[in-house]
């Protein structure tokens, strides 16, 4: 009966840390759409996109053309972004609005909304919005 009781809860346990929904955003994401709250862009077709926010705080990407990457901290439902690196080469089109978009949202504090897989960052001063999907 011991034996069965351990064996249970260690069951529990491991369902407890690994299945269900996640709350948290760590871990790797793609970006879904961009732009305004009211008018939302999709992300540009044919285009890999990657964004992972660390467990350690920082966090790192590529919207389509150049690599980015900083720190962050949460707290509560708002994400405080730290200075962000980039790469600089030219971005043109779809991909380059884009990328602007998504480093105008991490520019300073931003809030978040995490719905299951769906993680939906907007910029402090309320402009722009990104959606991101967990990968």
């Amino acid at each position: 009966m011991k034996k069965l009781v351990i064996g249970l809860l260690a069951l529990f346990i491991l369902a407890a840390c690994t299945g269900g929904t996640s709350t948290s955003i760590n871990g790797p994401w793609e970006l879904v759409s961009h732009g305004s709250p009211s008018s939302q862009t999709p992300a540009a077709p044919d285009v890999e996109t990657s964004i992972e926010f660390g467990r350690d705080g920082t966090f790192s990407g590529n919207v389509g053309c150049n690599g980015f990457g900083g720190d962050y901290e949460v707290d509560g439902e708002t994400i405080a972004f730290g200075s962000v690196v980039s790469t600089l080469m030219f971005c043109e089109g779809p991909v380059g609005e884009q990328e602007t978009t998504t480093l105008a949202v991490f520019a300073e504090s931003a809030t978040f909304v995490l719905d299951g897989g769906i993680l939906t960052i907007t910029s402090a001063d309320s402009n722009s919005v990104i959606v991101l999907a967990r990968k």
